[in-house]
This record gives structure tokens, C-alpha cells and sequence, in this order.
């Protein structure tokens, strides 16, 4: 960061300096026409020269402000540049000094129950004489197999066939006894999904965004509705974008039931009574990031009763067109929150879709870094109307250094973003440069400064900035009409 700090610096100067031919030949026109004013009218050029005499300390002492005002512009501008390109080579980086959390934006399918049963189907074709006479196959029967197709293999318990002569005809017979799945709805969905929201990619603090660890716990009932017992087939779906899962349990009845293959998701059969009704836990960590949904319209089957809740300690929005929660409680300016869906005899081929729309600390930080050359000019300005409604002296040298501090805390936020959350390092640098400010200005210029320090701090609530902003400026404001009135009195 600091080689890429001092690059861009370099770079301001350079385009500084270019500006130097220009402006040195406005300064000698300027000069040129004073002469050509002074030949003309020698005693007008006389006054003017002693006019400029007596003010000139003055004006060089606020020329001064102007120019820590652009030293500290220039400065926090730079910061701003190298934090940006900093975040984007580590966003773009092979390689990283930190573990990555694997997981994207989770899709929780729900389970798929049904029942298992065997049926046999038989076929049969008769071949005439002269078709056999044709085939001239001298006995080899057999050879006509491949031409009558296989049945599906997946679903294919047991197969049997084979050519039989009867007097002239060749027949042949099939017997396939496949495996048919006839689904089942499920009695009761109890769901709940926790999500906490951690740092993300590259393990720095500073890159805290829109990665979450999450915790999904769900019970699930089904029963048989036979009259006889029958085989069950219950089939959980890993969750898409979920990265690593851990701490994955699947319980039938109470019992922890362990596949050796979860490539189509956890798989479990067993024998069920008639009326008999299972019972089945699940539950897994995982990450994830930006959003969580659970997919309701895979199978547009009867919703019995679904009690889903998820929790998550970040405002959510919602996907278009996707299930809103039957209550939701929430704080007033964001923060934790829950969310519910109770849904009772439903079909729907809508689906639970949670986004958590939050601007990334790149975005974050480049708003807080453009609003910082701002805040230092209003920090010039609320200096000295402070000064002119309270009338306090304020000398341009002072003013100058309480600038030049205050940019300095606002180059140190940036750089203390490599090291610790936005929301910890930009405040702090803030603090420092009121700091540095209050040593120049004293501290009866402390509201002024912190006003301006509070300006880009705003943004770190990226939903609340406007009001943030709005209620600064009308605190301000009366703060401002307070110290006339006073000093009135």
C-alpha cells in the first residue's frame, strides 16, 4: 500500500507540475500589465503597490490556509486511491494469506419423501416362420436380443427373457420387474436457519462484508398412509453454494443414520408400518454470502404445515416474487432480526428467497474517502463562523495546522483499514484528527471539527446516511444559531 501510496503521489505532483508553464505565464502577463498600468498612470500604480504592500501578510497567511487545505485534499485523495486499489488486488488475488470462505449464496432445496413398491410387467412377440427362415440365424436366438431394447437400469429389480419355439413361431418373452416411487407428502416441516454475518474473503477484519456462518436445524414427519407396511424413501438435498458443511447429522426416529454416498444428497430407506409415522432431524453448519433461500416449488406436492424461522443479525430484503414472511420483528434502524413463514394446506411454486443487499467495504469505503476533501473545506468554513458568532480569534496559521491535522487522522483511517474493520479504523483516525485539530485551534473549536469529522463516518450506515446527514446538518445549524444568540446576551 505504501509503494502504491507514494506512486500516486508522485503522480499528483507530476501532474502539478505540469500546471506550473501555464501558470507561470499567467503570473508574467500579470506583471506585464501592471508595468503597462504603471507607465500610464504612475500614481495609481503607486497606490495599488501600497495597497498590496499593507494587505499582502495578511493574504499570504490565508493563501497559507488554501494551501493545507490542498495538501490535505491531495492527501486523503491518494489515501482513498491506494485503500481502493489495495481491496481490489486482494479481491483478485490467486493467491491469499488467509482462508477464504467457500460458500456463495445458499439454496436449501426441502426433502423428498415417497414409497417404495415392486411391479413386474411381462411382454411378449411372436415371430412367424418365414422371418426366422429369413434371418438364417441356424439356432442362434439370442442374436435378436439387442434389437428389443433395455429397460431403464436404474429402476430394474429383476429381468428375465428368452426365445421359445412354439410349432412354426418363435416367441419371445420379457419379464422386468421394476422399483416405482410413488410420493409422499410430508406430515410437518419445523425449520430454522441462524445466520451471523463474519468477516470474508482474505480473513482481514477489513474485509467484513456479506459472509455469514450459518446453522440449519429442521424436523420433519411423514406417515404411512397404507395398509400395509411399505418402504420409505426419504431424500435430503445437500444445499447449492454452501461451500464446506460441518457438524452434518441425519436422525430417523432418534437414530443417527450415516450415507456413504451424498453425490444426490442423504439417502435413507427403511420399512415402515401401516399408520406408522417417522420422524426426521437434520441439521449442519456452513457459510454462505449475500443471500439464503429454500426451495418450495421442486415438487408442487401439498404443504401440510411449514413452520420455517430464520434469524439474521443484518437487515434482509426480498426476492421478487418470492414468499414474504407471515411476521417479521426487526429493530427500527436495522440490526438483528426474524423472520417467519407458517404456512397451513398449501400448494405453491413460490419459494423462501432472503437477500441481504449490503454495500461491499470497497464500495463502503470509496464513499467515505470521496466525502473527506469535502469535509476539510467544511471544516475551514464551520471554523470560521464559529469564530464569527462566538468571536474568537482565529489566526490563519492555527487554522492551516487544524486542517493539515485533521487530514492527517483521515490518511490514518485509511491506512488502519489494512488492519482492523472500517467501523473501528475510520472513526479512529476521525478521533485523531480532532485531535491533532483541538491542539491547534484549542478546544473551544472542538464542535466545528468534530462536525466535519462526523461527515464521511456517515456513510459506514449506508442505509441511514442521508438521514444521518440531514440530522447533522440541522444539529449544526442550531448549534450555530445558539452561539449568536448568545453572544447577544
Amino acid at each position: 500500500m505504501v509503494q502504491t501510496a507514494l506512486d500516486m503521489l508522485a503522480g499528483a505532483l507530476g501532474w502539478l507540475a505540469g500546471l506550473a508553464v501555464p501558470l507561470l505565464g499567467l503570473l508574467g502577463a500579470g506583471l506585464l500589465a501592471l508595468l503597462l498600468v504603471g507607465l500610464l498612470d504612475r500614481d495609481r500604480f503607486r497606490a495599488g503597490i501600497g495597497w498590496a504592500a499593507a494587505r499582502g501578510p495578511q493574504v499570504g497567511r490565508w493563501a497559507l490556509v488554501a494551501l493545507a487545505l490542498g495538501a490535505g485534499a491531495l492527501a486523503v485523495e491518494v489515501t482513498r486511491r491506494a485503500v481502493d486499489l489495495r481491496l481490489g488486488a486482494q479481491l483478485s488475488a490467486r493467491y491469499a494469506n488467509a482462508a477464504d470462505p467457500a460458500g456463495g449464496q445458499t439454496v436449501q432445496s426441502a426433502p423428498r419423501v415417497s414409497l417404495l413398491s415392486s411391479r413386474t410387467y411381462s411382454r411378449s412377440v411372436a415371430l412367424p416362420a418365414d422371418v426366422y427362415t429369413r434371418l438364417n440365424l441356424g439356432g442362434g436366438w439370442e442374436a435378436l436380443l439387442p434389437y428389443f431394447g433395455n429397460p431403464p437400469s436404474l429402476t430394474v429389480q429383476d429381468l428375465r427373457e428368452g426365445f421359445t419355439r412354439r410349432g412354426e413361431t418363435l416367441l419371445y418373452t420379457r419379464d422386468v420387474t421394476l422399483q416405482t416411487e410413488e410420493p409422499l407428502g410430508l406430515d410437518t416441516t419445523r425449520a430454522r436457519a441462524d445466520l451471523r454475518f463474519v468477516g470474508a474473503a482474505g480473513g482481514a477484519a477489513s474485509q467484513a462484508g456479506n459472509t455469514y456462518r450459518a446453522t440449519f436445524r429442521a424436523d420433519y414427519t411423514f406417515t404411512n398412509p397404507r395398509r400395509e407396511a411399505a418402504t420409505a424413501r426419504f431424500l435430503f438435498p445437500l444445499p447449492q453454494g454452501s461451500g464446506t458443511l460441518s457438524g452434518f447429522r441425519l436422525t430417523v426416529n432418534g437414530r443417527a443414520y450415516r450415507a456413504s454416498d451424498l453425490s444426490q444428497g442423504s439417502l435413507w430407506e427403511g420399512r415402515v408400518g401401516a399408520g406408522q409415522t417417522v420422524r426426521v432431524s437434520v441439521t449442519y453448519t456452513h457459510q454462505g454470502s449475500r443471500g439464503w433461500s429454500y426451495r418450495l416449488s421442486d415438487r408442487r406436492e401439498p404443504l401440510r404445515s411449514l413452520d420455517l424461522t430464520v434469524t439474521a443479525d443484518r437487515p434482509a430484503r426480498f426476492e421478487r416474487y418470492s414468499l414474504y414472511p407471515t411476521r417479521l420483528t426487526r429493530a427500527v434502524f436495522g440490526g438483528p432480526q426474524t423472520l417467519r413463514w407458517q404456512l397451513q394446506d398449501v400448494i405453491t411454486a413460490q419459494n423462501v428467497a432472503v437477500v441481504f443487499a449490503q454495500s461491499s467495504v470497497r464500495e463502503l469505503l470509496a464513499k467515505a474517502g470521496l466525502m473527506q476533501p469535502p469535509a476539510l473545506v467544511l471544516a475551514a468554513l464551520l471554523a470560521l463562523g464559529w469564530a464569527l458568532r462566538r468571536r474568537l480569534p482565529l489566526p490563519p496559521p492555527r487554522l492551516a495546522g487544524a486542517l493539515l491535522g485533521l487530514a492527517l487522522g483521515f490518511v490514518l483511517g485509511g491506512v488502519l483499514t489494512a488492519y482492523l474493520p472500517p467501523v473501528a479504523a475510520l472513526p479512529l483516525g476521525s478521533l485523531v484528527g480532532v485531535g491533532f485539530g483541538a491542539l491547534a485551534l484549542g478546544r473551544a473549536f472542538l464542535p466545528p471539527l468534530v462536525v466535519a469529522a462526523l461527515v464521511p463516518l456517515a456513510f459506514l450506515a449506508a442505509p441511514h446516511a442521508g438521514l444521518l446527514l440531514t440530522l447533522l446538518a440541522a444539529a449544526t445549524l442550531l448549534a450555530l444559531l445558539r452561539a449568536g444568540r448568545a453572544r447577544a446576551v
